[in-house]
């Protein structure tokens, strides 16, 4: 099967369901389509998991390499990338493009996650050193 050189990874371009696969491979580092039927449940079968990863590889995205009898897929792109094009997509669907508003989000799930507000301030302040920010 022949690739494609990765694009730049936008999820918005993405079915919600290679988002998902995508997602899991990430946060993985690596995963079978087994995986990928336990921890993404939008994905219904076995053959979809395999016809979304398809797309993925076809697309750039993922690669894979067998492990045994069977294939293990790996992202292409760094993660990093993956989170900041899933941030932006986010942004974009659920703040009108606000990191503010974004921002005010997480800080209210500080009930249910751990939010170190000291550390927050020093990210904050490193960005403005570098000019990151206003």
């Amino acid at each position: 099967m022949k690739q494609k050189r990765p694009a730049k990874l936008t999820l918005e371009r993405l079915s919600p369901r290679a988002r998902q696969a995508i997602a899991v491979i990430c946060r993985l580092g690596e995963a079978s389509v087994d995986d990928i039927l336990r921890e993404a449940p939008s994905i219904p079968s076995y053959s979809a998991a395999r016809s979304v990863l398809r797309g993925l590889e076809m697309k750039g995205h993922i690669t894979h390499v067998e492990k045994g009898l069977r294939y293990v897929y790996v992202p292409v792109v760094p993660r990093q990338k993956v989170a900041r094009s899933a941030l932006a997509h986010l942004m974009e669907m659920f703040f009108d493009r606000s990191p503010q508003r974004m921002m005010q989000a997480l800080l209210d799930l500080g009930d249910a996650y751990e939010v170190d507000l000291d550390q927050l301030e020093k990210m904050i302040e490193q960005a403005r050193k570098e000019g990151r920010s206003r």
